[in-house]
């Protein structure tokens, strides 16, 4: 696969991490990646990855061809989307977090975005929090629509008590350049930030202003746990995340090459 996703028939690999608890909100994730219409004949095909082995999630697993579902360890949520890509077979990855639902178009705003600019390595888009209620809220704050330059992410997420600029829950990354960077970091959470942090500094990215994700606010939610926003963690994942993209941005590889 060279630099550009060309504007042939492309197809996408979404990759979802899900555990038991989270399992009930599949049938919704799949009915917003049904309803995704890609231009040229794209397609997309959808991998599910237990974070354990229960008989919890199967059930909720659509019955679709172009879905699989496979189990493995628990490990949290980097280490099963990272497992995960030994079933990619997209030019693209597409991150779809279990309890989340795209919104019309998603895909193929992503798809074009790369489509149009090879010097792009992965895309985000803005996001709308999904409440109980079922209302939606969105963020204060987002960038401008366009190109996200080398550096930026970090930039933003240092000055801003380390929150980036964009939510690495709506990343869609060429596949190359995610297995080149290893997947999702080794972190007991902020592993998507690492994974955007270390993107952000090889590579340029999108940012699409129009919401691509409605992001589910509940009350089991990982990032809603105490030991989320425990300070001694939350500044070890920030160190470890923040040297991870420094090396890389010293060694001074680019992607694309």
């Amino acid at each position: 696969m060279s630099a550009a996703v060309s504007r042939r028939a492309t197809l996408v690999t979404v990759v979802t991490a899900v555990h038991a608890p989270s399992a009930r909100f599949l049938p919704q994730a799949w009915a917003s990646l049904r309803d995704q219409e890609l231009p040229g004949g794209g397609q997309w095909e959808w991998v599910i990855q237990e974070d354990g082995t229960t008989d919890a999630v199967r059930p909720y697993v659509p019955d679709d061809p172009r879905v699989s579902f496979r189990q493995g360890r628990p490990g949290g949520p980097g280490v099963a989307r990272t497992i995960a890509l030994a079933h990619a077979r997209g030019d693209c990855v597409k991150v779809l977090d279990a309890d989340d639902r795209l919104t019309p178009g998603a895909l193929a705003r992503d798809l074009a975005a790369l489509a149009a600019d090879p010097t792009l390595g992965w895309t985000t888009c803005r996001v709308l929090d999904l409440l109980p209620d079922g209302s939606t809220a969105g963020f204060p704050g987002d960038p401008d629509e366009g190109p996200l330059e080398r550096g930026t992410v970090l930039d933003h997420w240092k000055r801003h008590d380390f929150r980036p600029p964009v939510h690495p829950a709506t990343l869609c990354v060429r596949r190359e350049l995610l297995t080149a960077l290893g997947g999702w970091m080794a972190l007991p959470a902020s592993e998507d930030t690492g994974l955007l942090l270390a993107l952000d500094a090889v590579s340029r990215g999108w940012f699409s202003a129009e919401a691509g994700l409605l992001y589910r606010k509940w009350e089991g939610q990982a990032t809603g746990q105490s030991a989320h926003t425990d300070p001694a963690e939350r500044a070890a994942r920030a160190a470890v995340a923040e040297a991870r993209a420094r090396a890389l941005a010293d060694l001074g590889w680019s992607y694309p090459a």
